[in-house]
């Protein structure tokens, strides 16, 4: 059995960057926490507890010590809070989101309704919505967008984990609203390079194995690409969860992962992999 490990499987530059900063934060020791789950990844989270970072769910939880913002964001009054606090701030929030807050923030300094592509139940979409001073709108999808009221000034930005394709169906909705627009491309090229990646893989495999958190919005999204494509798709978190008989009669096995899931997941789900075959075999 041909086992096909996507290229950009794995870490992107913003998850990469945060769990190094957070995992250099713990090993300093003293009280150490982060601002909601540091990536979507259950297995980094625990790794990262198991050093003694606890991770809390409000900024007023932590009186003292080190808080690590996690790659999402989190909401302007909470950074300004955890400033208020004194405590020590690690801000490991992604580049690409970060450019993101300071587009809302300046789309509604200059007058502009902002409009927010994305899911508004993820944390890095409510960080972003937490930097506009004037109206502020999240929609999923064109649809949504045909649904808003018309505005003079419309201001564009996207989650950085949303697909192209979805950020054009909500900026022509909002054309048809009439008065100015300004557009931000905020989505991450990692995204979209993994995406197209992925659909390759998938077009050419008899089975795909995505794995990533069942939390990670952009992992998730791999998984339904691939299904689009590929009904024998399965979205694992670890190696324990692969079942042998998803390999029954297949030749070739693309394995792809979401931009939260480090290197030795990926590692365990191959050598998972190669130890089912030789038991095929045998």
């Amino acid at each position: 059995m041909e086992v096909i490990l996507a290229k950009q499987a794995g870490f992107c530059f913003g998850v990469k960057r945060a769990t190094h900063l957070a995992f250099e934060a713990a090993d300093r020791k003293g009280e150490t926490y982060t601002l909601g789950p540091i990536i979507h990844s259950p297995q980094v989270v625990q790794r990262l507890e198991e050093m003694g970072v606890k991770v809390l769910g409000d900024v007023n939880e932590a009186d003292a010590g080190t808080i690590i913002i996690r790659s999402h964001g989190v909401a302007a009054e909470e950074l300004e809070a955890a400033v208020s606090k004194n405590l020590e701030i690690v801000d490991a929030t992604c580049p690409f989101v970060k450019k993101a807050q300071e587009h809302v923030a300046s789309l509604s300094q200059a007058g502009y309704d902002v409009v927010v592509v994305g899911d508004a139940d993820h944390p890095e979409v409510q960080g972003i919505v937490s930097y506009a001073t004037g109206k502020v709108y999240v929609v999923g999808c064109g649809d949504e967008a045909a649904k808003l009221p018309r505005m003079a000034k419309i201001g564009v930005v996207a989650q950085t984990t949303q697909s192209f394709e979805n950020l054009k169906d909500v900026v022509n909705a909002c054309l048809a609203k009439g008065g100015e627009i300004r557009v931000y491309h905020t989505i991450c090229d990692a995204t979209a390079v993994r995406q197209e990646e992925a659909k390759a893989l998938a077009g050419k495999v008899d089975c795909m194995i995505v794995i990533g958190g069942f939390n990670s919005a952009n992992t998730k999204r791999l998984a339904e690409v691939c299904s689009e494509l590929l009904p024998r798709t399965h979205h694992i978190e670890t190696a324990s969860q692969l079942d042998p008989t998803w390999f029954s009669g297949v030749e070739k096995v693309g394995v792809t992962a979401g931009a939260s899931t480090p290197k030795w997941l990926i590692d365990e789900v191959l050598d998972r992999i190669a130890e089912i075959d030789r038991e095929k075999i045998g």
